[in-house]
């Protein structure tokens, strides 16, 4: 499999974060130019499957603005105003686009971590 994914995972609740959109970036120089949006399932992927593939898959360098304020809201989480959290932003570079690049995001109110998984 090639192409771009991701995971998001509520760690506070211990589960898939449904229904976090997330803006899709591509970086060019200074300048970002947004490519789509799409929003988590109930397993917390994409359902139209990855986020980047074929054509669109390119070398370069790519955002993921995750909307985690919106998320954690809608879960009730008691937030301050304005929340710790709000737009979570994963830059990273795709070089091989031979190669699957997924990348997870684990996330509660406080803190969050990411990584390149498999």
């Amino acid at each position: 499999m090639t192409g771009l994914t991701t995971h998001v995972l509520d760690t506070a609740l211990g589960k898939p974060a449904e229904g976090l959109a997330i803006d899709v970036f591509k970086i060019e120089g200074e300048t970002r130019k947004h490519l789509k949006t799409v929003t988590t399932n109930s397993d917390g992927r994409i359902d139209s499957g990855p986020i980047l593939v074929g054509d669109s898959f390119v070398a370069g360098t790519y955002e993921l603005l995750f909307r985690a304020g919106d998320y954690l809201s809608r879960t009730g989480a008691k937030l301050p105003e304005p929340p710790f959290l709000d737009l979570v932003p994963i830059r990273f570079g795709i070089a091989d686009t031979t190669a699957h690049y997924h990348v997870p995001l684990l996330l509660s109110p406080y803190g969050y971590s990411t990584y390149r998984g498999s």
